[in-house]
């Protein structure tokens, strides 16, 4: 039998998602405003991600990262940013499709927005996060932050106002016996 149900869940996650492109291309043209930085977590093994091999092995799940005091050459496309972070005092070029991310947050006004990561077809993806993120670093409280932050940190800066769709999303029937 046909579904011909709406899919509200995926039109009103898409919809989010637009959120993050715009802020990030506000960011791109007139950089951060005020205390304005935000908190990116996102899938590393998603289509698409470009990420040097030493930081996929170090986060073979997620990785976050922040936007805030060092970064350079922004750019949003319609389906992806890119932007240059550094990385123990090594610049490297990060490209994220926005259908990785699974995390967007800006602490400095208590937003932010959970995802699930989608496949190419739409179809939404479940991320385990990652467990072990020991090798992480924790930004320092000077204006040099580093770009890769601990799970835990960008939990704790999100956790007040996070958005999740999953009321939003059918359920799935166990199977029978």
């Amino acid at each position: 039998m046909k579904n011909d149900s709406l899919r509200y869940d995926r039109m009103v996650e898409r919809a989010l998602r637009t959120v993050v492109r715009e802020a990030l291309a506000e960011a791109s043209d007139q950089g951060l405003p005020d205390e304005h930085h935000f908190y990116i977590t996102f899938a590393t093994h998603h289509p698409g991600v470009d990420i040097p091999d030493y930081l996929r092995s170090q986060y073979p799940q997620e990785m976050t990262i922040v936007i805030q005091y060092q970064f350079y050459g922004l750019t949003v496309d319609r389906d992806q940013f890119s932007v240059t972070l550094s990385f123990n005092n090594a610049k490297e070029r990060l490209t994220v499709p926005f259908a990785a991310v699974t995390t967007f947050a800006d602490p400095a006004v208590n937003f932010a927005l959970q995802f699930q990561t989608t496949t190419l077809d739409g179809e939404a993806e479940e991320v385990e996060p990652t467990a072990d993120i020991s090798g992480a670093h924790a930004a320092p409280a000077e204006p040099e932050r580093t770009a890769v932050e601990t799970g835990e940190a960008a939990e704790q800066d999100a956790s007040e106002k996070v958005v999740t769709l999953d009321r939003f999303r059918k359920k799935q029937e166990s199977p029978s016996g």
